[in-house]
Order: structure tokens, then C-alpha cells, then sequence
């Protein structure tokens, strides 16, 4: 399986540990693209594939529907997308991205996070160009198909890994294609399961265990804060979590 769809397992591995703060966080951005674009899942493509999102985390119904409503509310926080980008311990370049009501509580609280675990907070483009921006996608094709052809056209549509199994198709591809591709799968009527970004690391850093648990101790803080939403690092992941 490709690099991409491994970054993406290891990642979600970790995430099911803390399905309270995966709920809150797939909520907000569900407020954000109602805002952006209406309560319509129909009319609004990001709706509909945050819904998609939501129900392969097993987020609750009724939770998704009491996100949507509190975006319609006129007194909802209007929320901001805003990454921050910096070092950790032992040189390992972080990525963070947040939805916010507020970016100065924001800002002051992730700068807090780095400076108590021994990071630096950085200046926007400081280790962005060290991650690769993918979009990965999960879809049941309509009907039989043929995964060889399949793969062919889909490559013309920017995707650079094709993976078949047990009836449903896995994709990635630069995030510049995340809209055609979304495209393409419901315009042929396939069934889509979820679609998201990723940031991946282009290189990563091996460390100690002792040098490994200083790291996550700074990714933990940044995780636990409920103004972000994603946090990427140049991390190896340890060899036990790559043969789970």
C-alpha cells in the first residue's frame, strides 16, 4: 500500500483513542462549511463530504445535525482557518492546524504548548515546504469493475496511488485535486465513504524512545487543545506502530 494510505492508517490509529476530541473538531469544521456555503448537503459539496467524514468516524447523527444547526444560529462563532508551523524537541518540524473563534487565544496558546516542551514557534513557511499536501479518498464503486482501468482514468485526474480492496477503492493525489476528484466519483455514481487532506512528511526524523516520548509530549498538548484540528510532524513513525 502506498506511502500516503500508511501515513493516513498510522494517523487514524492514534486519533480512535480520542473520539470525544475527533467529534468536537469534525463538529467545527461542519460549522465552518455550513457558514461558507449553507445547510444544503446537496448545494454544498463540503457539507457533503465532512457528512461523509463524520459517519466513518461514527460520529452520532444527531451530532452532525446539531452542528449544522448551530451554524445557522446568527450568534454561532464565526470560525477561522489558520495553521501554525514550528520545531520541536530534537529538531522535528511541526505543522498545526487549527479552526478558531479567536487567533489571539489561539496563537498564544500554541506558542505556550512549544515553549513548555522545548519547540520553537516559527514564522509562516518555516517547515511548511517539508510536507506534502495530499488529498485521500475513500469510495464502494457503483458496480463490478475492473481496478486496472479504473486506475488509468483516474490517473488523469491527478492520482498518484491506487489501492482496490474488499470493494471499496482508496486514492490519494495532490491536493489540487481534491475537487476533481470528488467530482468524478459522484458523477459516476460511486458511493463516497470519506475524503479529506493530509499533510505528509516528506523526509522523517528516527528518534529514541526517550527522544520519541519528548516529541509526543508536545504533539499531545497541541492535540488536547480543542482550537486544533490536525498536528503533523517529521517524526518516523516508531517500528511497533508500522507493523500494526
Amino acid at each position: 500500500m502506498g506511502r500516503a494510505f500508511e501515513y493516513r492508517k498510522a494517523r487514524k490509529m492514534k486519533r480512535w483513542g480520542h473520539m470525544a476530541r475527533v467529534f468536537t473538531k469534525i463538529g467545527k469544521e461542519i460549522e465552518m462549511a455550513v457558514k461558507a456555503s449553507g445547510s444544503d448537503p446537496s448545494s454544498n459539496t463540503r457539507l457533503r463530504i465532512l457528512i461523509q467524514n463524520a459517519k466513518a468516524e461514527n460520529m452520532p447523527k444527531e451530532n452532525i445535525e446539531r452542528a449544522i444547526k448551530r451554524a445557522t444560529d446568527k450568534d454561532a462563532a464565526d470560525y477561522k482557518e489558520m495553521i501554525y508551523e514550528g520545531y520541536g524537541p530534537h529538531g522535528v518540524a511541526f505543522l498545526v492546524e487549527t479552526a478558531t473563534d479567536n487567533t489571539n487565544r489561539t496563537v498564544a496558546s500554541v506558542r505556550m504548548y512549544f515553549n513548555k516542551c522545548g519547540g520553537t514557534l516559527g514564522n509562516s513557511g518555516s517547515v511548511a515546504f517539508m510536507f506534502e499536501h495530499k488529498c485521500v479518498f475513500k469510495f464502494k464503486p457503483v458496480a463490478e469493475f475492473d481496478p486496472e482501468e479504473m486506475e488509468l482514468e483516474m490517473i488523469d485526474l491527478g492520482v498518484d496511488e491506487f489501492f482496490a480492496e474488499d470493494g471499496e477503492v482508496t486514492v490519494s493525489a495532490p491536493y489540487e485535486s481534491f475537487g476533481a476528484i470528488q467530482k468524478w466519483i459522484e458523477d459516476n455514481g460511486h458511493e463516497l465513504v470519506s475524503g479529506e487532506g493530509v499533510r505528509i512528511p516528506t523526509d522523517t526524523k528516527e528518534l529514541s524512545a526517550e527522544q520519541r516520548a519528548d516529541v509526543e509530549k508536545l504533539q499531545e498538548r497541541l492535540e488536547e487543545d480543542d482550537d486544533v484540528v490536525n498536528v503533523y510532524t517529521t517524526m518516523a513513525e516508531a517500528e511497533d506502530e508500522d507493523e500494526e
